[in-house]
């Protein structure tokens, strides 16, 4: 059984609480995990009466439904049977290993867009109902506190669906776009990021189509009846959302990256030749973020190019999704769409191997992106690239955008059947311009080991801004809970450390195409376009 959510009488994502010293590892434990999101009473309720059955969720304040507690998953191993045709049904298997963590006579996944075939749970037949978008798993025999339970569905998994993400359609097949709320659209799990797990996928399809998947294959798919099987496995845990697979026409083209990281990019054979500069560009941006921040956290990386319209790029977990109209497009400066695969690029860091504990938390993926988006652009750029006049006009804009999407750590709810809308601009500019006000505050060398240590410190598991708080309060030797409740929760912008002519309020002249916005910004309101933290580019209107 799932058990409901308890949230305590003061919500935790309204206030910075006091420094504490930043834990390491993965959060591992779904009472610990409970803590963080409001629940700490859950893992002591293994002896209540068994809840009705429906759907349940964490509590997590922008996605409540979102997520199941109970048990904790450590993998996932997910069969794909593709027809060839991305507008059908695919057959698929998802089996689910996890630990129970509490007393558990059923259990809640999340799954919605597929018919449910059959479940079985340590090989036994489970009764199962649908509710929601909640899966309500009802084991043959008790499952203890401790053991380790395996999940086997048979299900179908629809491409078809319009909104909200899951898979996204291709002119020649399928890839995934899972952010925020939209794992569950494509397999059942338990799907939200405090929940790590590995992955491994199988992904059988028409052999002239080649099919991709996080991680690294494992040795030669095997072939039957024109068709192939294709395995991949990650090294490292990954959370759902971040999860990808690929079908399509596609070349798969390998190379090395500093430390001889394999670096393995995924394009449309018929656009392979004019994607390859791009492509080159990716060693040097491995280089260039490894001497920011650190080594680089996974056993690969690369870009995964969709001849789809998205309006977006996503972070995927070791294969990064970006739409072949950026790459394209001839109006964009070379240095502008440099700087946007940087910013999928620090993901890889910020936001992939360092997860957030909860949603309200994604400001700490974007914001991080968006900066060093914004400090590789000030390297390749020219004038209207300047971190400075960027920082600048972030700040004019920063009141109106908390007044529109909240303040960078308490972001609104997403409006009604819009899930992504949760990427507003305060966390992407607004989120970069609170960094920047902590590096005039404690100065760039403290900055710079707090960007170093937080990654390296919370490798592969999950964190949130009280911990990013207590952090650069121990490295600068501030207390700074005062600074970070100002800059992340209050309702206008505080005065910038180092710049008192500054002034909120001042959202200055749109851009003509191709000219510099007022201040010299090129054409950029702040405003990304849809999901992924894709910056408005020059001379494009928000």
């Amino acid at each position: 059984m799932s058990l409901p959510s308890r949230r305590p009488s003061r919500d935790p994502d309204r206030t910075v609480p006091a420094p504490r010293r930043a834990r390491s590892g993965r959060l591992r434990s779904s009472a610990r995990r409970a803590v963080a999101l409001g629940l700490a009473a859950v893992a002591t309720l293994g002896v209540a009466e068994p809840q009705p059955m429906g759907a349940q969720g964490l509590g997590d304040r922008l996605f409540p439904m979102l997520g199941n507690t109970g048990y904790d998953v450590t993998s996932y191993d997910v069969s794909l049977d593709y027809t060839g045709h991305n507008d059908r049904p695919m057959n698929a298997t998802t089996e689910i290993t996890a630990h129970a963590t509490t007393e558990l006579d059923r259990l809640n996944l999340d799954f919605a867009r597929g018919t449910v075939r059959s479940v079985k749970v340590d090989g036994l037949p489970a009764r199962y109902e649908q509710h929601g978008e909640d899966l309500v798993v009802v084991p043959s025999s008790h499952v203890s506190r401790g053991q380790q339970v395996k999940i086997t569905v048979q299900h179908t998994s629809d491409p078809r669906g319009k909104t909200n993400g899951g898979w996204l359609r291709t002119t020649d097949g399928l890839a995934m776009a899972n952010q925020a709320d939209a794992a569950h659209r494509v397999f059942p799990c338990n799907d939200h990021p405090s929940d790590k797990a590995f992955f491994t996928f199988r992904i059988t399809a028409p052999q002239e189509l080649t099919a991709v998947a996080n991680g690294l294959p494992l040795g030669a798919g095997g072939t039957r009846a024109a068709r192939r099987t294709w395995t991949y496995r990650t090294a490292h845990p990954m959370a759902t959302e971040l999860a990808q697979v690929s079908i399509g026409k596609s070349s798969v083209l390998f190379k090395h990256g500093p430390h001889d990281l394999p670096i393995r990019d995924v394009v449309p054979t018929a656009h392979r030749a004019v994607l390859a500069k791009w492509l080159a560009k990716t060693p040097q941006q491995v280089a260039w973020m490894e001497r920011k921040v650190g080594p680089y956290p996974f056993e690969a990386y690369g870009v995964l190019i969709a001849n789809a319209h998205t309006g977006f790029e996503l972070e995927t977990q070791t294969l990064s999704l970006f739409e072949k109209d950026l790459f394209t497009a001839e109006h964009l400066p070379a240095w502008y769409v440099e700087s946007v695969m940087v910013h999928e690029l620090s993901h890889q860091w910020f936001g992939d191997s360092v997860s957030p504990r909860r949603w309200s938390d994604v400001w700490l993926n974007e914001a991080h992106a968006t900066w060093y988006e914004a400090l590789y652009a000030e390297e390749k750029g020219d004038a209207r690239a300047d971190l400075g006049i960027r920082m600048h006009r972030a700040y004019e804009q920063s009141d109106g955008w908390r007044a529109e999407g909240g303040p960078p750590a308490a972001p609104k709810a997403p409006s009604p059947g819009q899930k992504i809308s949760i990427f507003r601009p305060i966390v992407y500019d607004g989120g970069a311009l609170v960094l920047y006000a902590l590096r005039q505050k404690i100065g760039p060398a403290a900055f710079d080991r707090l960007e170093r240590e937080w990654v390296a410190h919370h490798k592969d598991g999950v964190a949130d801004t009280a911990d990013f708080t207590a952090l650069a309060s121990k490295i600068s030797g501030q207390d700074l809970t005062g600074f970070f409740q100002q800059w992340l929760y209050g309702t206008h912008t505080p005065p910038m450390p180092g710049h008192p002519e500054w002034r909120p309020g001042d959202l200055g002249t749109p851009a003509k195409p191709g000219q510099p916005a007022k201040g010299g910004q090129p054409g950029k309101t702040g405003q990304p376009v849809k999901l992924a933290g894709k910056p408005t580019p020059p001379g494009k209107p928000t």
